[in-house]
């Protein structure tokens, strides 16, 4: 699984970071979340779905 956190769509709610802290990271200015790395290990992909399924702008894709 690859994830991806769109910039222009975050809003820096960090729901997907409490969801997935592994994978996501918070930008310390702002508070956007950017994913860690591209490729997510299959034992983090359900937090993962959770975190897409968290944020309020969905701003979070996944293939």
């Amino acid at each position: 699984m690859k994830v991806r956190v769109d910039p222009e769509r975050c809003q820096g709610h960090t729901l997907c970071a409490m969801k997935a802290p592994q994978v996501f990271e918070l930008d310390e200015v702002d508070g956007h979340s950017s994913a860690v790395a591209e490729e997510v290990p299959a034992a983090l992909e359900s937090q993962v779905v959770a975190a897409v399924r968290s944020c309020p702008e969905r701003a979070i894709s996944v293939s």
